[in-house]
């Protein structure tokens, strides 16, 4: 965990290196067609939709990565407003407070400061996108059966790094130029889980 929060707190790098797609393959034309959408200056509404003929657990997919990074870069930026002190609970507001649990190190759900929060939760996606089984990346073999169930957890959860940033350092974000980026990536982020149901309506009130 120390080693984990140092890297937490270090302000001039985010948590780990980007996760990449390989060139040349489907996923990796999806990913470039999905930054060309949202480069061209296309209504976001529109740019999340599935294109026809693709798969939607490859769009899901390469989406879901996307905003992996996205979200790490955000919260990796404003890290050095998010500490111990100032925020001993991981919480989106008076009114919410998350717990971590991840069946592994965590069995029951467990209070945490938002540093100790972000920091396994980044470790637990980057887990989850490495593992071939979960995320395959080899031509032909299937995503499995449980994939939107996995991808719809991994972003209730980024959606909480959201809940917390607005709610508790919308200040520092402002002061570092960094709003409009963030809303960006937030509208992005909002309509891609709204247009494919992948996030409970309860799990978004903190943002309503």
């Amino acid at each position: 965990m120390a080693l984990c929060l140092k890297q937490v707190f270090n302000k001039d790098k985010t948590f780990r290196p980007r996760k990449k797609f390989e060139p040349g393959t489907q996923r990796f034309e999806l990913h470039k067609k999905a930054q060309a959408s949202l480069k061209s200056g296309l209504d976001l509404k529109a740019v999340v939709q599935l294109p026809p003929g693709e798969n939607i657990n490859d769009w899901i997919a390469v989406h879901l990565v996307d905003f992996f990074n996205r979200i790490n870069l955000i919260y990796g930026t404003m890290s050095e407003f998010c500490t111990e002190k100032s925020c001993p609970i991981m919480s989106g507001g008076l009114k919410y407070e998350y717990r971590w649990q991840d069946d592994y190190r965590y069995k029951r759900p467990t209070k945490l400061s938002a540093p100790q929060y972000m920091c396994m939760l980044m470790d637990w996606i980057e887990t989850l996108i490495n593992n071939e089984d979960i995320f395959p990346t080899r031509i032909g073999v299937p995503f499995p059966k449980n994939f939107q169930q996995v991808c719809t957890k991994i972003l209730t959860r980024l959606f909480r790094v959201f809940v917390h940033v607005y709610i508790h350092h919308f200040d520092s974000i402002i002061s570092m130029g960094a709003e409009a980026h963030v809303n960006t990536c937030y509208k992005h982020f909002y309509y891609f889980i709204s247009e494919f149901s992948l996030v409970d309506q309860r799990e978004l009130e903190p943002l309503k």
